[in-house]
């Protein structure tokens, strides 16, 4: 069943059950919440390294107040995840060292958050990308 993260687990939790004297189902509902919290993490762990970020930005490192005439509600409403519902898509343009490249990784985390596959790329690299795709005779593929 592949529940390895019962097995790392479970002397603590066991001795945590005996400790507090937890009936056998509230013993085995620790364990498997155990495993649910391991594979999400690790669904994060994996989502997050294939999205190819450059740095670790979070919203939450996002210096705001550098930016006042940025809207917060419009940037906190994106980090909902609403507009990938809805497949609309954002457009994030400015001068340079304004926080754009921040913004869009951070944006993709909440993404990640929410269990959505991300691709960071810029435009240069995808242009790249593009043009060698159809080089190669790949270019509806890519």
């Amino acid at each position: 069943m592949r529940l390895s993260g019962i097995l790392a687990s479970l002397e603590a939790r066991n001795r945590q059950a005996v400790d507090g004297q937890l009936a056998y189902t509230e013993f085995l509902a620790m364990l498997l919440q155990d495993e649910v919290a391991r594979r999400d993490q690790r669904k994060f762990d994996t989502l997050l390294r294939q999205a190819h970020f450059r740095n670790h930005k979070t919203l939450e490192d996002f210096a705001f107040d550098r930016l006042p005439n940025l809207n917060r509600s419009l940037v906190h409403d994106l980090a909902t995840g609403r507009y990938l519902q809805e497949q609309a898509p954002v457009l994030i343009v400015g001068p340079c060292g304004t926080g754009k490249s921040h913004l869009a990784q951070a944006l993709g985390h909440c993404a990640i958050r929410q269990g959505m596959d991300v691709l960071f790329i810029t435009q240069g690299d995808l242009v790249g990308s593009l043009h060698a795709a159809r080089a190669t005779g790949g270019f509806d593929r890519r």
